[in-house]
């Protein structure tokens, strides 16, 4: 769901842009290639469980890939992002049989007097949140 750019959208508290995306082993094995980031806990369930994880584990930069074309199906224009600050709270993990349901919300936490707006996004994992201080900066969005 992403929602339409008006004033009322953009209240503290609208939701802009909410979806869902399934990451499955296979996702990993791809991004590992495009990304050249080949860490076994992306794919190794041994490494992954001698490191204390509970399996193997998506990438980061791959949560934050889909963090950003969510904010862009909303934006229109990748160019609007100013600033995107992440903290990773907990790790997605990947299991082999039928992958992860990813859950993004992005949600207005407050319009600047400048036109930027201030973004909150929420990842999550059967309503275990993902990303703490998940906040973004836009420019100012077109009248």
């Amino acid at each position: 769901m992403i929602s339409s750019v008006t004033e009322a959208s953009l209240a503290a508290g609208a939701v802009v842009a909410s979806d869902e995306y399934r990451i499955s082993r296979a996702d990993l094995v791809r991004y590992a290639g495009a990304s050249r980031d080949f860490n076994p806990l992306h794919w190794s369930p041994r490494i992954a469980a001698a490191a204390g994880l509970p399996g193997v584990i998506a990438h980061g930069t791959l949560i934050l890939g889909l963090v950003t074309r969510l904010l862009t199906g909303w934006l229109g224009d990748p160019a609007r992002l100013d600033e995107l600050n992440f903290r990773f709270i907990r790790p997605v993990v990947v299991p082999d049989d039928g992958g992860v349901a990813l859950a993004l919300q992005a949600r207005v936490s407050e319009p600047h007097p400048d036109g930027r707006v201030a973004v909150t996004v929420v990842a999550s994992v059967e309503g275990t949140g993902t990303v703490g201080r998940g906040r973004v900066i836009v420019q100012p969005l077109p009248d």
